[in-house]
């Protein structure tokens, strides 16, 4: 079987092209794959796929084998391929089990391998407004809690506990903790499905950036994580998100071929 790995701000992915292969993956095999020891190593799995309505179908695996909604980093990767392998052009649509998104290359940073990106996410409607915490839906569920001293937060520990804490039903959360640092944040990211911190999410620095808005007051806000850095804008109205575009790069690593034994 063919792939491609891809990464954007870290969160590294391995994609493959169901225009012309058919995978016929199970949870067992994305597992195997996602494996950094004995397999490819990625936070997830996309088949890419063809669609009636849109240029193409997103499909995402976590690591953990199970499948997810959403994936912002992914969904700039899958984007990337799609162009680079001429399914799209450069203003383009997908479909995911969230809804339908439009991406749009904004601008070759290395031709035919790396792009800045900027991705249309789902309008966020529900935001729910906590003692010491926020939670919405990005895509997927996310809890965004605002600290201090980020670099010393034990993330794995306390986002492992916030993930499964049973407030958040039996699929639980993404946990998020972000510092504000003048006119910019900074997010570190516990994810559900990969089971620790990642470099960085994509769904999780959207949730970030309007809860920020909402905190404080602040927008067109420089977003830092410890994979790389991106920029979230977006229209507001009330209690409503929407016109929310994910902008960063995104970056083909290499291409390969396995076979599952």
């Amino acid at each position: 079987m063919k792939f491609q790995k891809f990464q954007a701000n870290g969160n590294d992915f391995i994609l493959i092209n169901e225009f012309v292969e058919i995978s016929n993956l199970n949870s067992d095999n994305i597992k195997k794959l996602c494996d950094r020891h004995y397999g490819i190593g990625a936070d997830g799995v996309m088949l890419l796929r063809p669609s009636n309505k849109c240029d193409f179908e997103m499909l995402f695996f976590n690591s953990d084998g199970n499948k997810a909604e959403m994936c912002g980093n992914g969904g700039r990767c899958i984007a990337a391929m799609a162009f680079i392998e001429k399914i799209a052009k450069d203003k383009m649509c997908f479909s995911a089990p969230d809804g339908v998104h439009h991406a749009i290359i904004e601008k070759p940073i290395i031709p035919f391998i790396k792009y800045y990106i900027a991705l249309k996410m789902v309008d966020v409607n529900k935001i729910e407004k906590h003692k010491n915490y926020y939670f919405l839906n990005t895509g997927v569920p996310h809890y965004v809690e605002f600290v201090h001293d980020i670099d010393k937060l034990n993330v794995f520990e306390r986002g492992r506990s916030i993930r499964f804490d049973k407030q958040f039903g039996p699929k639980g959360t993404n946990a998020n903790f972000v510092e504000i640092r003048n006119n910019e944040i900074f997010v570190r990211t516990y994810e559900r499905g990969v089971e620790n911190e990642t470099l960085s999410c994509g769904t999780g620095v959207t949730a970030a950036a309007i809860a920020s808005f909402i905190e404080f007051g602040k927008k067109d806000l420089i977003i830092r994580t410890n994979g790389g850095d991106f920029k979230v804008d977006f229209d507001q109205k009330e209690d409503s998100f929407s016109n929310i575009w994910l902008k960063g790069p995104a970056e083909k690593i290499f291409t390969g071929e396995t076979i599952f034994l």
